[in-house]
């Protein structure tokens, strides 16, 4: 890439709000990671055109890779013009590449742009019906790849029986409906048997930072009731995130959630954790000082 590309790029535009605050060295460090580094490295550095998507994208192929799955589902709900499904094909080409785990791509959406909304939950001061359509269904579908599908039609009438066809577990699901009873309607994805997901699924929920949200409204309370109606199914912001992070400022961090399956396999104690115990240093075999 060239310099006059890399000083251009419109990736620096959208991170230049979050850097601003960030040390310098850092953002240093981003000219030659960016020019010099690979894949997981501009992950690590938010480098990545949606940074959103490609950090819990990474994330949850690790996890699949290190439980010896193959294959896993990223689910998009909302795809409107289809601009992020596009994105989410390319993160998936890049991630497989990355670590070996196949990724099926998936888009849910009613393909008119968004209903008309049914109370105060669905934000009626923010949102209108047809907010958001998909213009070209053709056109979007000749610039996916082939193995990309998009499913229409109310979510309320696909989901679930979508979920009943997985050959691999969900790893990654995207939620960006805003609506309180579209997202509800959505949630119906996380909460089929527990062996269809990862034992803990990456989420994001798209519309938390508009000014309006609250836990009484949208996506937050779709999610409240979820947990609340499922014990063993909780949806809980990726913990430590910002302090895991090389710029910890980015807004997208706090739209990061994970579902913890706690009745899968793994975490229900059905499936025994196999490996040498861990040692924490003896300090009686420490040189005396």
């Amino acid at each position: 890439m060239k310099l006059s590309e890399l000083v251009g790029h419109e990736l620096w535009e959208k991170l230049l709000a979050d850097r601003l605050g960030e040390p310098l060295h850092l953002n240093v460090a981003s000219l030659f990671v960016k020019l010099f580094g690979g894949f997981r490295a501009r992950v690590a550095f938010d480098l990545i055109e949606r940074r959103r998507y490609a950090f819990p994208l990474l994330k949850a192929a690790d996890y699949a890779k290190a439980q010896g799955i193959g294959k896993i589902y990223v689910l998009e709900f909302g795809i409107a013009a289809g601009a992020g499904l596009v994105n989410l094909a390319w993160l998936a080409e890049q991630v497989t590449a990355e670590t070996g785990v196949e990724i099926a791509v998936v888009g849910f959406d009613a393909g008119t742009g968004m209903p008309r909304p049914k109370d105060y939950r669905d934000y009626p001061e923010e949102f209108i019906e047809g907010d958001f359509p998909l213009p070209d269904r053709e056109a979007l579908a000749r610039v996916l790849p082939s193995g990309v599908r998009v499913v229409y039609g109310p979510v309320a009438d696909t989901v679930v029986d979508f979920i009943a066809t997985l050959d691999a577990p969900v790893g990654f699901a995207v939620l960006d409906l805003a609506y309180y009873s579209s997202t509800v309607e959505a949630l119906a994805a996380l909460a089929g048997p527990a062996e269809r997901y990862l034992s803990m699924t990456l989420v994001y929920l798209g519309a938390i930072r508009i000014d309006n949200a609250n836990p009484a409204v949208g996506e937050l309370l779709a999610v409240r009731e979820f947990n609340a109606a499922r014990p063993l199914r909780q949806i809980h912001p990726f913990t430590s995130l910002r302090d895991k992070r090389v710029f910890r400022r980015a807004a997208w961090l706090d739209q990061i959630h994970v579902l913890h399956v706690l009745d899968h396999p793994r975490r229900a104690g059905m499936a025994p954790l196999v490996r040498e115990a861990w040692l924490l240093e003896d300090p009686s075999r420490q040189p005396a000082r």
